[in-house]
């Protein structure tokens, strides 16, 4: 799955080994496991339900006082959503009942999709996209896409085109590569958006938005570029050697045949 942008930049980080190697799980940075919790195992925030404040509630018709059970709808996540931005909807998974003396028969309710064109200011680009009507609504009560995808959760983002376009904006912003050719626009945008980066570190914004199978292809190639590098004994050989070299105490010379006859001399 590839998306591109108006100006051809991948959102997708397509490595070019498909190959994982085991154990690399374990070794993955504090930077990336954190980025995963927040997307995998943070509760969202709800959308199809309002959840009841306190413990304990009455009942309207019977007086009793019952315990609060704020319980989530079944939701499922088809992965046709991660090329689009979902605003944290899905599909919601229940029960019709065409009747009143009819069963009931199993019913999937799907979000309103629309193909739809979004404008990144920091990017300084349009893209194309599938939206929902709830995303679009986020969109504009935040004004704008950048404010939108910086100020939410990945837990409430969700889809992949979503976590990608805000890596995008977080290197933007950290490197300063926005409007390289007009710097007085850069100062301005820079300004704008630079709060949102006082909450992630230089690695977090490195490892941010990647998936589980894409983070290992990056520890991957980290340690096969470690590897080519030198061994700290092939280093430290070199460096005796030319400490030796500009050693300025002479060096006794022993010609007798006996000596170099004797390995040990």
């Amino acid at each position: 799955m590839e998306s591109r942008l108006a100006n051809g930049l991948k959102l997708l980080y397509i490595p070019k080994k498909t190959k994982i190697n085991s154990g690399l799980g374990d070794r993955l940075p504090e930077a990336y496991k954190k980025f995963y919790k927040e997307w995998r195992h943070k509760v969202p925030e709800p959308v199809y339900f309002k959840p009841k404040p306190g413990k304990w509630t009455k009942d309207e018709k019977t007086g009793a006082v019952i315990p609060v059970q704020n319980i989530p709808i079944p939701l499922k996540y088809p992965k046709t959503m991660h090329s689009g931005i979902w605003g944290g909807e899905a599909v919601v998974q229940g029960f019709k009942q065409s009747g009143k003396y009819k069963s009931r028969v199993p019913h999937f309710w799907t979000p309103t999709l629309k193909k739809s064109v979004v404008y990144s200011e920091i990017l300084n680009t349009y893209m194309s996209t599938t939206v929902t009507e709830r995303a679009l609504d986020l969109i504009n009560k935040n004004y704008g896409l950048d404010h939108y995808l910086l100020k939410t959760a990945a837990c409430d983002l969700k889809t992949t085109l979503s976590l990608k376009i805000k890596r995008h904006l977080l290197m933007a912003l950290r490197d300063k590569t926005l409007y390289k050719d007009d710097s007085v626009k850069q100062q301005e945008v820079y300004d704008k958006y630079k709060h949102y980066l006082k909450d992630y570190t230089h690695e977090e914004i490195e490892w941010y938005g990647l998936t589980f199978d894409e983070a290992l292809l990056k520890m991957q190639d980290i340690d096969e570029l470690n590897a080519k590098e030198a061994p700290l004994k092939a280093k430290y050989r070199l460096e005796l050697i030319e400490e030796l070299k500009n050693s300025n105490e002479p060096v006794e010379e022993n010609k007798s045949w006996l000596n170099k006859l004797n390995p040990f001399s």
